[in-house]
């Protein structure tokens, strides 16, 4: 058995589930064995990206977890980190015509 740990985190509301799953117990298996959807209605555990300790996992239904692992849920991004930082580069630049 493995002691592991599944994470999700709103603005305002943040919740880490401790739990022991069997050995080759898939980081997708994990979240959705933590129950937080019951927690935080309209997470969808099925389909939201998963990551182990802040680090994007690419195939979390394939992914086997091992001891000590924090499964962290993501949220969708509300804005596209690109969009604004090329928002921002236009602002400066104005500003230095201005």
């Amino acid at each position: 058995m493995l002691d592991v740990e599944v994470a999700y985190a709103l603005a305002n509301k943040q919740k880490i589930v401790e739990l022991r799953v069997a050995e080759g117990t898939t980081v997708r298996q994990a979240a959705m064995l933590s129950g937080l959807d019951r927690e935080f209605p309209g997470l969808d555990l099925a389909g939201s990206p998963l990551g182990i300790f802040g680090r994007a996992v690419s195939k979390p239904d394939e992914q086997v977890l091992e001891h000590g692992d924090r499964v962290e849920i993501y949220r969708p991004l509300l804005v596209d980190p690109k969009e604004v930082r090329k928002q921002r580069a236009q602002r400066a630049a104005q500003t230095r015509e201005g």
